[in-house]
């Protein structure tokens, strides 16, 4: 007892585990408690039980091993890890518990099996069961199998694998254990139920006996199908329906689901393969040679012996198949031939589809030998063929098929015939498309009209056969031609013909041909069929053939087919017989005088004749018997041209109102062709054929006229038919038209003497271009150079157009070809590949010689060189080929495995021609040709690697993925560990799948590799197979995929369970069929490729419809287009909707099409650079693209495009479904801005794709979206990221190269745009490497964009460095091309205007004459040259750049675009505003050197103000003077125009727009009345605040062309002595009293962009510093009058804007190196004020922008190298800025920082995190003073006098004095009330002297700088300290005093920069300035500069001080000095020393 009561104290799971058996049977039954009470299945409780579960079952006691049992399954049903255990358990229940006595014991095991089976542990459980099958024991077997049926009955064959079940069934018959036998036939029979006639032939070699047995028992089942009746817990929905058809009784409904499995389950799939080639005798490659035919019979027999074995392991067959196809091809034995036939028929039914790969060798070479007449030899022919048929398809043996139905021995031609009707009946609607019929048809019909009896009769069958599979409908249109009879016949025969069940399968195994019972039995021969290569069919289009009925969902197509079809058979009527019907018709005195002698009866006798056709009915009209009667003599010999037109009008008229056949056309086409060429009667009989054309369609009726008109020898005739064929073409469209048919016939035009017929030739082609587009060149490629080129000149003239829509021909050719069409793009997934069989290929079969096959296997390598050398050869010469290639295909293959790897790749260079050759028709080899190129990818050299993929790629382009994924071939290579091979697959599967809509179920053959490849040692072949696991997801689904891992052993299970959870996250999404697809084929919605179907194809109307679809696609609202689509489609879904599902999804993507366009995926952008960095996709970068970047793309669009908008964009034969889909993108910009900058890299990179293009419309499509995207990019501030911009710009780039220059001026216009949203620094590196380029007009445009960059941006967008940079470009200066050599000048003169002299070191050494050109440019251009140069100087301009001139009359853009436009929305005005403001730029150095060769004219623009003035030169004034000579000339454009188009604002109410758009073209004119005419008129509008809104959306525009003005001015009109300083005064005075009205009003004054503010504040400092303003009259008071305009700009601009204008402006001030230094002091003054205003504006204010600017400043000043410039002034401005900014906004500017890349690495970062800690020490140094004081209140006295004492100390040592001094200065100038009275108290007198003289020195050392160098100052406004002075009115004293010293030192002259101290004199208020602003604008003032200085003085000083008293208080400035008294004393005594000087 006291045992137990030890253990009884255990917790549960020790007791489990207790050595004692009672310990663990108690611990059995608590667990049991446990387990039931637990109710969390996720629980921790169970973890504790995960090892103990095994004990449980295995327990040595019998007692407790029960008890343990149902503790086990009550852990199993209720732990969610319990399937972890499945293995060990059921292990354990197999080896432990099956063997138990007890019964219960055993009905325990058996649940727990199957409680496993029902939580997903299915595969682990059946493995275990299995092995126990093999266990000695006999009652473990028994209750294995008994378990195994259990399993099966409830779960059903779904759950449970049948294979290996069935494959181990057999060796239980053979048991001694009568029970084991007995449970094996229970056994069987549950298999029988679940699988019929399946499992016969696996258990075949049982005893008979047994077998009889089983017979009888399966006689027994009931015939319905078994279902499911215990369900896993992953299908408890189906279980509950299940549950609910058991309550209501009816369980039909589920019967068929359930009766899914049964068929799928293949009889072959259950067989053992069997491995033959080993076994095949050692001599049988000789005997099959021999030349006794007993010994060749033996080797045969032993094949035949092998090849019985109905499943065959695969293998290299390839010299077997040799072998026996020799035997059938060549051996005379007739015996023979039946045995090899047999042997074959034998391989291809156990390799399946595995004989795919020969059947190409071997189907040509039975064909022929089916002249044999023996019936046993055509039997077993017939046998073998059938069988090889059955493991291809249809597609890759119709070349062979056709190449023979023309063949003379009948007896081929009818066994092929024959052939192909057995293979029809393995064929659906979908595996027997169109395009096959298409190709088959004419054959057969040649074959009905044979004089064989038994070839007619073999082409009614197959026929027949077809017409049964594909049904009436689709089959008629080719039998147009057939009379009535023959049709009959091929019905008759349709009615005959029996398909092999519904689904269209039968048959397809050597158990087919062995067991007759077969046909009895469907079930079993269906599933046979199943696997085979056409099973596809039945999965693609589930029903198959019922769907035949279908196409009454296209329901005009239906109405016109039918009548159509009567009147094509329409037979030919006797010359009685017409005259008879004519009499009833025509009046008798027309039919007497029709052939009269008199022409005039003749004519009377027409007309009568016209008029009775006239009043004639349909109905009643006899078309033929009325031509005939008009062919009567004299018929078309007629000689009177009056009745020959006449005649010719009749017959239009009776074709275009009868029922008009083709039997009528022929009587009169010989006619109408005559007399085409007549130049009387030739329009007439144009009318006539296209009449004839439209009642009998245009292709057949182009064909007959072409082939007659080519048979004659009349030139005329020939031109006035191809021009009249051109001109049809137009009119009915392109579809059906036969171009094989013509390309010879226009050959032949091409070659003639008589240039018409040339002419008419090329124009022809023309038209053909416009629908065929490039592919159409191949035809011509060897036509002479010359014809050649006026080819290419032709088709460049149609580059870009589209059809004109098709308005003719829709009575029949619509209906017809629509659902041809509609089948073959269904099928070949567009219209490309049609194009490509429409050429002419060559048979190289027989060039292929032997001789050339030996060689190429030659054992000498350089034989084998030479073999592959004469291959290509014959490749090349032929260009394209057929693809019977001979025995090419293994000799090449035998190459692939070279072991000189030369030749590998010489070899896969041959079959990368062979590609190209062979186009489509390629499918055929993929499997003996193209696998084995998948097998190089293992080869360890990565150039032979690289030259695999590159050829794999080629095949897949022209042969598509699905060959190459069916079979097992693919898996075969997987299986390979070879690492390159594997990791090379993986990633281009991964590449080209998503792409894929279906794939092959044999895809599900390469998991189980795919999982080993997951845990492969190599690295890289993980990583590829992770990146795959997602992709095989996607399409297989993440169940199957886990179903698979069942199969892996439990260490691998683990990992690779949890990675397919996690692709489970990430699986993408697949791509959904097309619309047309899973409906009927021929419905007008569902055959076309999805984005046709989409747009056109949903309309119960006629099938023109689908004409006006593809042609009118240039309408210019594609929205209103598709929604005119939508409604119909609709309409139709409501009536049709139950019948015609596939309509109502089409009708519901269009329905779609309202919806967005782009799908905002969180974080979507930056996932997919993450995978672009982790290299998980390709970067995008190439040469050209590839279709893995294609496929890429379109997979990466597809999560967030619209479906039908990715159609649209990836359209493959419409180019204008492209163009729309860019439209709607463009309009819908505005409206999913969102949308669009998430998707932004990937429209970007759709844009580079076609950028590689050659269609001009999409280009300027795309550049045109361009143009209106980056501005609003811009505008929204939007930055481009490194990702986007690297994958975009170098493809921009290549088109700045473009011959075009429309196109060149676009890409540069979108440059400049670009550089708004990337930093141009980062775009100078793209435009380095363009200038690489092979190209020369993208190198010289290259070097001009750098130009403009350098000059725009100063030297700082020189990356890495200037001098690298440079010297790069001065490279160029030697080049060939005479524009690039210009380019690269003028981009290094743009340098030396910038930098000087320095620019001769940076490019480093020159050859001489390169120097000498430099220094030759430098001299004649540089900044110096005055503006008025020689007029050589403009011709020798003008010649340099010819092909850039601009339109005569510079304004005639203006007047054009405008009127287009005039409802311009704003980003079409940023448009126009950028492109003008890069030209201005590049003329703010250029102007002075007016003949400057290298401004880039690609700046040329359509709407621009910019070509108002200029043609050839940048700077638009210059321009006009070089337009007219002189600018005082009459001769002036502009004037007159502002004139003719509106005087005056009042009078544009139509388009005010476009108006204002042209005057404010005109305030840029080089004309200064032109110019000051259209200031006055925008003046005009400015005043009136109703009418000021109007310049709204034109402010950017308007500022632009203002400071171009300002720059005009001050470069050119102020240097020219022959101007009135007074007109320029005038003008001066214009543009700002425009610009004081325009930012007076801040609504408008906030639309001026950054870019344009800073242009704009660039040009007033300019103005304030220019020297020559005040030798005007009243220049001072213009100089104060911008000074307020200054002000004005700062208050009234967007503070965003104006900030980050002014930060970029110090930015480059400072950098550039020739600038003013007084230029930067007042930039930085603005700054201060701005910083001043900063409390009021912080909350309107985007910090993040402001940061990004102060970072890039910091960045190219660092703290270091500020410091370093001669004054500090730069850095505390900079520091002051940062500072107030963080008073104000505080620790959350941290998070306004987003903007920067690498935030981390910024010095901005470090010093705000800085700024932010110590903010409570140092809030004193913020930048408002006027809350300075109570700043310095909180400062701790204690810190205060630290900082002081510290200071001190400085001073008192001999070392830091004068740092100690100037610390201290600077100390008082931030706290100027700061008490030093306490620190210097108990200091000498000396020391306190020595401080305030110290103090003095350093004032007056930084005053002195002031005067000498003013950038040392930052004073805002007079040098003044404010401070926090009370307001006295002695503070005025200071500023009275500096007024007085600054009139004294200009009268003195002492220095000319009174402009540095006024910048921000807001002392002068509003009105002060105003009245002088008045007047400057009504008349200038006469007085001198300081007279009105005196005489101004004492009018301003009143409100100057009463403005200066309010600014006091807001003064944040660093001073002079630390008290206004100093102030006051240092300017008294100044003054003082100027009045002695004076005296």
């Amino acid at each position: 007892m006291g045992d137990d009561s030890e253990w009884m104290k255990l917790p549960i799971d020790q007791k489990c585990e207790h050595k004692v058996w009672k310990a663990r049977l108690n611990g059995y039954e608590e667990a049991l408690k446990l387990f039931k009470r637990i109710e969390d299945e996720k629980s921790p409780e169970w973890g504790k039980y995960l090892g103990l579960l095994k004990k449980f079952v295995t327990d040595s006691n019998a007692v407790a091993q029960l008890k343990g049992l149902e503790a086990a399954l009550a852990y199993i049903e209720n732990a969610h890890v319990a399937g972890k255990t499945s293995g060990e358990v059921v292990s354990g229940v197999v080896s432990k518990v099956f063997n138990q006595p007890k019964a219960r014991a055993k009905e325990l095991g058996s649940d727990i099996c199957l409680m496993y089976m029902e939580i997903e542990r299915a595969e682990v459980v059946q493995d275990e069961l299995i092995k126990g099958l093999d266990n000695k024991n006999p009652k473990i077997v028994v209750t294995c199998i008994e378990t195994l049926r259990k399993a099966l009955s409830e779960f059903g064959s779904k759950i449970i694998t049948l294979k290996p079940v069935v494959k181990v069934l057999p060796k239980q018959f053979e048991s001694r254990e009568k029970a084991v036998r007995d449970e094996a036939k229970l056994l069987a029979v549950e298999i029988y139920k679940w699988i019929r006639d399946a499992l016969r032939p696996p258990l075949q070699g049982i005893n008979s006996v047994q077998l009889k047995e089983l017979e009888e028992e399966w006689v027994k089942l009931p015939t319905a199908a078994p279902k499911q009746s215990r369900f896993l817990r992953s299908q408890q929905a189906l279980k509950a329906k299940f549950e609910q058809q058991q309550a209501a009784g009816g369980d039909e409904a589920d019967g068929d689901k359930d009766d899914e499995p049964a068929p799928q389950v293949d009889p072959y799939e259950l067989l053992e393969a069997v491995e033959i080639l080993s076994k095949l005798p050692k001599d049988f490659y000789d005997k099959i040679e021999a030349k006794k035919w007993q010994e060749r019979k033996e080797a045969l027999e032993a094949v035949e012996t092998l090849a019985k074995n109905p499943k065959l392991e695969n293998g290299d067959f390839g010299d077997l198949v040799r072998a026996l196809r020799k035997v059938i091809g060549k051996d005379a034995n007739v015996m023979l031939v039946t045995l090899a036939a047999k042997c074959v028929a034998g391989l291809a039914a156990g390799l399946r589809k595995k004989f795919g790969t020969y059947a190409g060798h071997v189907v040509p070479t039975i064909l022929e030998k089916f002249k044999e007449k023996k019936p046993q030899v055509v039997q077993a022919l017939q046998e073998a063929i059938d069988a090889i048929f059955l493991t291809t398809n249809l597609q890759n043996i119709s070349e062979d098929v056709l190449g023979v139905m023309d063949n003379k021995n009948p007896s081929i031609k009818q066994q092929a015939s024959l052939f192909l009707a057995r293979s029809f009946r393995h064929c659906t609607q979908a595996t027997l498309p169109k395009s096959m019929l298409k190709a088959f048809c004419p054959a057969f019909l040649k074959q009905v009209n044979d004089s064989a009896p038994e070839v007619r009769d073999a082409a009614y069958e197959a026929l027949g056969t077809a017409m049964k599979v594909v049904g009436e409908k689709a089959v008629n249109p080719f039998l147009a031609d057939l009379d009535k009879l023959k049709l009959d016949k091929i019905k008759e025969s349709a009615d005959k013909v029996e398909l092999p069940g519904k689904k269209g399968g039968g048959g397809g195994v050597g158990a087919e041909k062995k067991a007759p019972a077969a046909k009895a039995a469907p079930p079993a021969v269906a599933p046979a069929r199943s696997s085979g290569p056409p099973k596809k069919a039945p999965a693609a289009k589930l029903g198959g053939p019922p769907k035949k009925g279908k196409p009454a969902s296209a329901p005009s197509a239906k109405g016109k087919k039918c009548p159509e079809t009567k009147e094509f058979v329409e037979t030919e009527i006797s010359i009685e017989v017409c005259e008879e019907r004519s009499a009833t018709v025509l009046p008798a005195s027309c039919m007497q005088l029709l052939d009269s002698a008199n022409w005039k009866e003749r004519l009377a006798s027409m007309e009568e004749f016209q008029k009775a056709v006239e009043q004639m009915d349909k109905s009643e009209m006899p078309c033929q018997a009325l031509v005939r009667m008009l062919a009567k003599k004299p018929g078309w010999k007629e000689t009177n041209f009056q009745v020959m037109q006449m005649k010719l009008h009749i017959v239009g008229l009776i074709a275009q109102k009868g029922s008009f056949s083709k039997t009528s056309a022929f009587v009169v086409l010989d006619g109408l062709v005559d007399k085409i060429g007549d130049v009387k009667c030739g329009g007439k009989a144009k009318e006539g054929l296209t009449a004839t054309a439209e009642a009998c369609s245009l292709p057949w009726t182009a064909e007959q006229v072409v082939s007659m008109v080519f048979a004659q020898k009349n030139p005329k005739n020939q031109a006035e038919t191809l021009n009249w064929l051109a001109n049809a073409m137009k009119e009915f469209g392109f579809a059906g038209i036969n171009v094989k048919g013509f390309i010879n016939n226009v050959k032949t035009a091409l070659g003639a003497t008589n240039p018409a017929v040339r002419t008419a030739a090329i124009t022809l082609l023309g038209v053909m271009y416009l629908y065929m587009g490039a592919p159409l060149r191949m035809f011509f490629e060897d036509e002479k150079p010359a014809l050649l080129k006026q080819i290419d000149d032709e088709f460049e003239k149609m580059q870009g157009q589209s059809p004109p829509t098709a308005f003719r021909g829709a009575r029949k050719g619509g209906a017809e070809e629509d659902g041809e069409e509609a089948d073959e793009q269904e099928e070949d997934g567009g219209g490309a590949p049609d194009v490509m069989d429409l050429l002419p290929r060559t048979d190289i079969s027989d060039k292929i010689t032997q001789d050339m096959v030996d060689k190429v296997g030659d054992k000498n390598w350089k034989i084998r060189k030479e073999g592959l050398d004469e291959v290509a050869a014959v490749i090349s010469e032929a260009k394209f080929i057929q693809p019977s290639i001979g025995e090419l295909p293994m000799a090449l293959k035998g190459r692939l495995n070279d072991s000189n790897k030369i030749l590998v790749q010489q070899t896969l260079t041959i079959l990368q021609q062979i590609a190209v050759a062979m186009g489509p028709a390629l499918k055929q080899h993929v499997k003996n040709l193209g696998m084995p190129i998948i097998t190089v990818l293992g080869d360890g050299k990565t150039n032979v690697r690289a030259a695999a993929m590159t050829t794999l790629q080629a095949w897949v382009e022209q042969t598509g993925m699905k060959d190459w994924l069916e079979g097992e071939d693919l898996s075969e290579e997987l299986k390979r560990e070879n690492p390159f091979l594997r990791q090379e697959v993986l990633g281009w599967l991964a590449e080209k799948l998503p792409a894929m809509r279906t794939v092959p179920s044999d895809l599900m053959l390469c998991v189980p590799y795919l999982y080993s490849c997951l845990e492969d040692r190599n690295g890289d072949v993980r990583k590829k197979a992770q990146d795959a696991l997602p992709i095989f997801m996607m399409h297989l689904g993440y169940e199957k995929m886990l179903k698979a891992t069942g199969k892996l052993k439990p260490a691998s299970k683990e990992p690779v369970s949890a990675l397919l959870e996690k692709a489970r996250a990430v699986m993408p999404a697949k791509l959904a069929p097309p619309p047309g697809k899973a409906g009927a084929a021929k419905s007008v919605s569902g055959g076309a490729p999805a984005a046709k179907s989409a747009l056109s194809k949903a309309k119960p109307k006629p099938v023109i419809d689908d004409y006006d679809d593809d042609d009118d696609d240039d309408e210019p609202e594609p929205e209103t287009k598709i929604k005119k689509v939508v409604k119909p489609g609709a309409a139709k879904k409501g009536v049709l909707g139950k019948k015609a599902p596939v309509t109502k999804a089409t009708a519901k993507d269009e329905e779609d099409r309202s919806g967005v366009i782009f799908i905002l995926l969180p974080n979507g952008k930056e996932q997919r650079i993450k995978e672009e960095k982790g290299l998980k996709v390709l970067k995008w970068n190439f040469n050209t693209p590839r279709d893995e970047y294609v496929d890429q793309l379109k997979t990466q669009m597809s999560t967030c495009f619209a479906r039908w908008l990715q159609d649209e964009l990836f359209h493959a034969s419409d180019f204008q479904r492209q163009v729309k889909a860019i439209g709607v993108m463009g309009e819908r910009m505005e409206d999913e801005l969102e949308g669009t900058v998430s998707c932004l890299d990937l429209i970007l990179k759709w844009f580079t794709l076609r950028f590689f293009e050659t269609n001009s419309t999409v280009l300027m499509k795309v550049l045109e979206y361009l143009k209106l995207l980056f501005p609003t990019l811009s505008r929204e501030n939007y930055h481009l990221n490194e990702y986007e911009a690297s994958s975009f710009i170098p493809y921009l780039i290549l088109k700045v190269g473009e011959s075009k220059d429309v196109v060149r001026k676009d890409v540069r216009a979108i440059l400049t745009m670009l550089c708004k949203v990337y930093p141009a620094s980062k775009v100078f590196p793209f435009l380095m490497d363009g200038t690489k380029s092979k190209n020369s007009k993208q190198r010289a445009e290259c070097l001009e964009e750098l130009g403009c960059l350098i000059e725009n941006y100063g030297m700082n967008v020189c990356q890495p460095t200037p001098a690298k940079s440079m010297k790069e470009i001065a490279v160029h200066i030697g080049d060939r091309d005479n524009s690039v050599r210009n380019a690269a000048l003028n981009t290094v003169l743009a340098v030396y205007n910038v930098c000087g002299d320095q620019v001769y070191k940076l490019i480093g050494n020159l050859s001489e004459k390169e120097m000498s050109m430099l220094e030759e440019r430098v001299k004649r251009f540089a900044k110096k040259t005055p503006a008025a140069a020689p007029q050589p100087a403009k011709q020798a301009a003008e010649r340099e750049r010819p092909q850039r001139e601009h339109p005569s009359n510079p304004n005639a853009t203006f007047m054009r675009k405008p009127a287009q436009q005039p409802q311009e929305d704003v980003p079409n005005k940023l448009k126009i505003m950028y492109r003008t403001y890069r030209i201005q730029a590049r003329a703010q150095n250029a102007v002075r050197e007016h003949s400057h060769p290298s401004i880039p004219k690609e700046f040329q623009l359509d709407l621009d103000m910019i070509e108002n003035d200029h043609t050839r030169v940048s700077e638009l004034p210059d321009l006009v003077q070089h337009k007219l000579d002189e600018l005082l000339e009459p001769i002036m454009m502009p004037e007159p125009k502002i004139r003719s188009v509106s005087p005056h604002f009042d009078d544009l109410h139509n388009s005010t727009a476009s108006t204002i758009n042209f005057v404010i073209s005109q305030v840029a004119s080089g004309d200064i009345n032109t110019s000051i005419q259209a200031l006055a008129q925008i003046d005009e509008v400015l005043r009136q605040e109703d009418k000021a809104e109007a310049m709204s959306g034109h402010i950017d525009q308007f500022l632009i062309a203002t400071f171009m003005q300002l720059r005009l001015i001050y470069n050119t009109h102020m240097a020219d002595d022959r101007l009135d300083k007074k007109d320029i005064f005038k003008l001066y005075s214009c543009i700002i009293g425009n610009m004081l009205s325009l930012f007076s009003m801040e609504s408008l004054a906030r639309e001026a962009s950054m870019g344009v503010l800073k242009d704009l504040m660039h040009g007033l400092i300019t103005l304030m510093l220019d020297a020559r303003v005040e030798d005007i009259e009243d220049g001072q008071q213009l100089i104060r009058s911008v000074n307020l305009l200054v002000v004005r700009v700062l208050e009234k601009s967007d503070q965003t804007n104006i900030l980050s204008a002014l930060l970029v402006l110090l930015q480059d001030s400072l950098t550039t190196s020739s600038g003013s230094p007084m230029f930067s002091e007042l930039v930085m003054k603005c700054l201060w004020r701005m910083i001043r205003f900063l409390p009021e504006t912080i909350n309107s204010i985007n910090l993040d922008r402001i940061l990004l600017d102060v970072h890039n400043f910091m960045k190219v000043f660092p703290k270091e190298k500020l410091k370093q410039l001669k004054s500090d002034v730069p850095h505390r401005t900079l520091k002051t800025l940062l500072h107030t900014l963080c008073k104000l906004t505080g620790a959350k500017i941290l998070d306004h920082m987003s903007m920067i890349e690498n935030k981390n690495d910024s010095e901005l970062e470090a010093h705000l995190r800085r700024v932010v800690k110590h903010s409570g020490n140092f809030s004193g140094m913020k930048s408002d003073r006027g809350t300075e004081k109570g700043q310095d209140d909180r400062m701790s006295k204690a810190k205060v006098s630290d900082i002081l004492s510290e200071i001190f100390k400085k001073i008192g040592s001999k070392e830091n004095t004068k740092e100690g001094l100037t610390e201290l200065y600077e100390y008082k100038q931030k706290y100027s009330d700061a008490d030093l009275e306490p620190f210097l108290r108990n200091t000498s007198q000396f020391f306190q002297s020595y401080v305030e003289r110290g103090l003095r020195m350093i004032e007056s050392e930084r005053e002195g700088k002031g005067r000498i160098q003013p950038s040392s100052t930052v004073i805002p406004q007079h040098g003044l300290d404010s401070g926090s002075v009370p307001l006295n009115g002695e503070e005025m004293k200071p500023a009275v005093y500096y007024e007085r010293l600054k009139i004294l030192r200009q009268r003195q002259g002492l220095e000319n920069n009174s402009r540095q101290a006024q910048l921000l004199q807001q002392e002068e208020g509003d009105s002060g300035p105003m009245r002088p602003i008045a007047s400057l604008l009504s008349k200038p003032s006469v007085a001198s500069s300081t007279d009105m200085l005196q005489s101004k003085l004492s009018q301003l000083k009143e409100s100057r001080e009463s403005h200066f008293q309010q600014e006091q208080s807001h003064s944040h400035s660093p001073t002079r000095c630390s008290s206004p008294s100093a102030n006051l004393d240092d300017l008294k005594k100044r003054l003082e020393r100027i009045k002695s000087n004076r005296q």
